[in-house]
């Protein structure tokens, strides 16, 4: 943050149109692979047409697991995912990285989907856009926010994201071609030791007789959400500060939808098809 008085480097999104696809107002009930879809149609219409803006798309889902593809190779997976669905949970293997997480009210699902250079293979600056982008949502309870893996959080990885060392989000990424979509869970609301035991519960039985290095090695008290560390406003609130964030210095730049456009929905219809087809193969499910 630059000091009073001095200039700051423009971030990002001040640099380019984007937009902004917010469904959070309308928590997702039944198949949660919807999003992912609406996801991968715009990676897809971005790996076509390389001036298309990025979106950054934001939803939540009221009741669901979504598994990395690691996870679906456990030896207990298909059973696992059999006792989530009896239980009335939403399943799905997500297309991106990571592993095991929740998802709840609680939990904003935060996208950011951009053209990019066949040659950029680097992911690193696409992660570092989406970390920047939380940060300065975030505000100055982004200033005590930490990157890094945080052992013993479930869907572990580099770019953790936590407050006093404890995790409330994790970054995946998915590359096609020409695009990527960065896809970031944020624990905003609930407890983060429920969320831990959700997940610990699914590797018990998932995992069992695998080797430990396999799977997640999940501990309590490394999970929290932002409202238990101290972060105001809730779900509701950390979106209406991204929506002002990006309307601080971009306004005639930013595009507002609130569902998936028209143009994308046949290619969305095809996505979904894929990856729920992609889920069955995995998980049987």
């Amino acid at each position: 943050r630059a000091r009073e008085g001095e200039s700051r480097m423009p971030f990002w999104w001040e640099q380019t149109p984007v937009q902004l696809l917010a469904t959070v107002s309308r928590p997702y009930r039944g198949e949660v692979l919807i999003p992912f879809s609406v996801d991968e149609a715009y990676a897809r219409l971005c790996s076509q047409e390389p001036t298309t803006a990025p979106v950054i798309h934001l939803w939540r889902h009221e009741k669901a697991i979504v598994l990395g593809a690691r996870d679906a190779k456990l030896p207990h997976a298909a059973e696992a995912v059999r006792q989530l669905e009896a239980a009335g949970y939403q399943t799905a293997v997500r297309p991106s990285g990571g592993a095991a997480v929740p998802l709840a009210p609680g939990v904003i699902n935060l996208s950011l989907v951009m053209p990019v250079a066949a040659s950029d293979l680097n992911p690193e600056p696409f992660f570092l856009r989406m970390v920047e982008l939380i940060r300065a949502t975030l505000g100055d309870d982004g200033a005590k926010m930490s990157s890094g893996e945080v052992e013993g959080a479930y869907c572990p990885g580099t770019y953790d994201l936590a407050i006093e060392g404890y995790k409330f989000c994790g970054i995946a990424q998915r590359r096609l071609t020409r695009a990527v979509a960065v896809q970031a869970f944020i624990n905003v609301e609930g407890c983060g030791r429920t969320y831990e035991e959700i997940i610990q519960s699914f590797y018990e039985k998932a995992a069992m007789g695998a080797p430990g290095e396999q799977f997640p090695q999940v501990q309590p008290g490394r999970m929290a959400s932002l409202s238990e560390l101290g972060v105001s406003g809730g779900a509701e609130g950390f979106v209406l500060r991204l929506q002002e964030l990006l309307h601080a210095h971009a306004e005639s730049s930013v595009a507002v939808l609130d569902a998936c456009p028209d143009s994308l929905a046949q290619e969305a219809k095809q996505a979904l098809d894929l990856l729920k087809g992609r889920h069955r193969q995995l998980v049987g499910s």
